[in-house]
């Protein structure tokens, strides 16, 4: 597998709840290495940004309160195939579906307020990287 880089994010439920070491140890253990990190109370217009790819859907709106409702930890994450890596520690969306040990199976109280979000693809992972930090603040 070739060294990748992906975006991850842990949201507000988890950092309300003063998971983010307990995740960031997680994403470690896996062999990630966090590269770039900063805790962001994002915007209302910020989350709708983020978030455009879902625009039109029914659970957008709720999506971007939650989102904009209290401080998320962004962070570039490296490693040997790091998106796939990145996705097996989170888990399954519905944390009731997630397999045991992982982020979303331990810390996540419902579908929604699933504690982290981590891109799906390097197309995405560019993206979502860019739209949050810039080359400089990626120390590798």
């Amino acid at each position: 597998m070739a060294l990748e880089r992906t975006f991850s994010m842990i949201k507000p439920d988890a950092t309300a709840r003063n998971l983010t070491g307990k995740i960031v140890a997680k994403l470690e253990d896996a062999g990630l290495r966090v590269v770039a990190s900063k805790r962001v109370w994002m915007s209302r217009k910020q989350a709708e940004g983020f978030y455009a790819v879902h625009k039109g859907r029914p659970f957008f709106d709720e999506l971007c309160d939650f989102m904009s409702s209290g401080p998320t930890v962004v962070q570039v994450l490296e490693g040997e195939g790091a998106i796939l890596k990145n996705r097996e520690v989170m888990g399954a969306t519905n944390p009731a579906d997630a397999a045991e040990g992982t982020i979303r199976k331990e810390f996540a109280t419902s579908i929604g307020e699933n504690s982290v979000h981590g891109s799906d693809a390097p197309e995405t992972a560019a993206e979502e990287i860019a739209y949050w930090f810039a080359g400089i603040e990626i120390v590798g």
